[in-house]
């Protein structure tokens, strides 16, 4: 087990550094797992659930008094390692591979376009709604890019309302954070 966090340290090593892009390795089913993402800033009324990003692969943040599975609404960020996914050759690439996904799992999901969001540096995200037609979570979703990282941010609420009603959190974070 030694060598596995030798070797998951060496190759944390040679992945570019970003200010903001968390880097963890943890032991997992299939022996050492590294995790990447941004890392989300702190809101007020809201709180890191550690736990289940280590069990997820991504920054979870949920309000007060709630955890990730009992919450109505959790943001989270992932940063997928380019060169971990070279047939993702752009942005644009990233983007239909989620519009991919979605429509895969069976729902008839509704896709629009949203506002760009802008974060503390003044990159802008582009945006985009997923809404069920039926059952399912209302998101919203903001790409960008960073170094050798795609950016994803998130926030997922069980309904359209607590969708809306977080909306004003989820702005904040994301004009919080920077590289």
């Amino acid at each position: 087990m030694t060598r596995m966090v030798i070797a998951a340290a060496i190759l944390l090593a040679w992945v570019p550094v970003s200010a903001e892009i968390v880097k963890r390795a943890n032991t997992c089913e299939t022996g050492m797992c590294l995790h990447w993402w941004p890392k989300l800033p702190s809101v007020e009324g809201w709180h890191q659930e550690l736990q289940a990003s280590d069990a997820n692969g991504m920054d979870i943040i949920a309000p007060d008094g709630f955890t990730f599975s009992n919450a109505q609404t959790v943001i989270y960020a992932k940063a997928p390692y380019k060169p971990r996914i070279p047939a993702t050759k752009s942005l644009y690439d990233l983007i239909e591979g989620d519009k991919r996904d979605f429509r895969a799992e069976g729902t008839n999901v509704v896709i629009a376009d949203a506002p760009a969001i802008s974060t503390a540096d003044g990159q802008k995200l582009r945006s985009l709604t997923y809404a069920p037609s039926g059952q399912g979570n209302w998101e919203r979703v903001a790409y960008g890019e960073e170094g050798d990282f795609y950016l994803i941010f998130v926030i997922s609420s069980r309904s359209e309302s607590d969708l809306k009603a977080s909306m004003p959190v989820f702005e904040a974070v994301l004009s919080k954070y920077k590289k």
